[in-house]
């Protein structure tokens, strides 16, 4: 089971080799499934043919690429093309405030009214050096948060469900009883909830946002200035965090949760040792889609969360995942060219389709086609 949500970790050397002026270098992060390795060395591969260019690709791990990118970045031998989720979520918005991201209009604005309008936001920072806003990343792909619980295990702790609850507190001391009923079986290995806990997990992060949408607290207002000085949404902050850690500090969250990675609550759900886990994409059922078609259509439920505090239904956080070009980088206009060829939607669907329906396209038009309309 783990193996089928982990990214492969890979060797790399901590100096970066000598940059090859005729070559456009990618270091890409390693997709959860092979095919979307496959998918984007394929796109790769027809470039190259059709324009003559060369191109090498490196497939690294989570920690490695952002790691190395850091190195580059010190040493100014840089790549020319990245794609780090990590880095999404800390360093992307610094080294476009520092101008350390190329500008990259020039890919997006040939397909802006195609785009998801929530992906050309995404790629839009600000850049103090120049003092505007402006697209220094190219979305590549969208994901959004879920649910996900054992049919089977629900049952043994007697409740189906016809019996989860709509309402936000409700919802969740519904999973607190579940487990105190497996408990009270015997059963001490499983927990009720799923909740990551750690500073390595971006889904932390990820689910951590989805709870401060929740609870309405704005973290940036209008012109982008942080509000967490205001101390109205600061005490709305506090309220959320001590909501979301005393799950774990009453025992209904796995210890390890502490030092899970992205890939450590995918593992122990599938290992069965969590009634339920929130992850932000759909990569747990996607492992089981082509492994196992019992787990992925008999015992696996996937459902949406709970309304919010105040009895709206809920506003779900959207996360793109992204690629950037440095601004010194050796061969920016290739990059450019590269990424001009990858988001068109010919080249775009096969990667996505790779990716077995774990992330959702940022061109609303790919949702059409027939892999995206398989009720299976």
């Amino acid at each position: 089971f783990f193996s089928a949500c982990s990214n492969s970790a890979t060797t790399l050397t901590t100096t970066a080799p000598a940059v090859d002026t005729d070559t456009l270098l990618i270091w890409w992060e390693r997709g959860y499934y092979a095919q979307e390795d496959e998918a984007i060395e394929a796109v790769v591969n027809a470039w190259e043919q059709e324009t003559g260019n060369s191109v090498e690709i490196r497939f690294l791990d989570q920690d490695t690429v952002l790691k190395e990118t850091k190195n580059a970045l010190k040493s100014g031998r840089l790549p020319d093309i990245v794609h780090s989720l990590e880095a999404e979520h800390t360093l992307i918005p610094a080294w476009a405030w520092e101008g350390k991201l190329a500008d990259v209009s020039k890919v997006i604005d040939p397909l802006s009214d195609r785009l998801n309008p929530t992906a050309v936001q995404s790629a839009q920072y600000y850049n103090s050096t120049i003092q505007q806003r402006v697209p220094h990343t190219v979305p590549l792909k969208q994901q959004t948060i879920h649910i996900h619980y054992w049919q089977d295990l629900l049952a043994q702790a007697g409740f189906d469900e016809d019996d989860i609850p709509t309402e936000w507190d409700a919802f969740w001391a519904f999973w607190k009883q579940a487990q105190d009923n497996l408990r009270a079986q015997g059963n001490t290995e499983v927990y009720g909830l799923g909740l990551a806990m750690s500073k390595e997990a971006s889904d932390t992060y990820t689910t951590f946002h989805q709870v401060l949408e929740a609870y309405d607290v704005e973290l940036l207002d209008a012109e982008g200035n942080l509000q967490i000085g205001d101390p109205e949404t600061r005490g709305k902050i506090a309220a959320a965090l001590d909501w979301y850690s005393q799950f774990y500090i009453d025992g209904y969250v796995p210890e390890v949760a502490t030092e899970w990675t992205d890939s450590g609550n995918n593992g122990v759900f599938l290992n069965r040792e969590l009634l339920m886990v929130v992850n932000p994409t759909l990569s747990i059922p996607g492992s089981q889609r082509e492994d196992d078609e019992d787990i992925y259509f008999n015992q696996m439920a996937t459902i949406e969360f709970p309304n919010e505090p105040d009895g709206d239904a809920p506003t779900y956080f959207v996360n793109t995942n992204q690629l950037l070009i440095f601004e010194e980088a050796q061969n920016k206009e290739l990059a450019e060219d590269f990424l001009s060829y990858l988001i068109q939607p010919e080249n775009l669907a096969p990667y996505l389709e790779g990716s077995l329906g774990r992330v959702f396209p940022v061109l609303p038009e790919l949702t059409q086609m027939p892999f995206w309309n398989d009720e299976t």
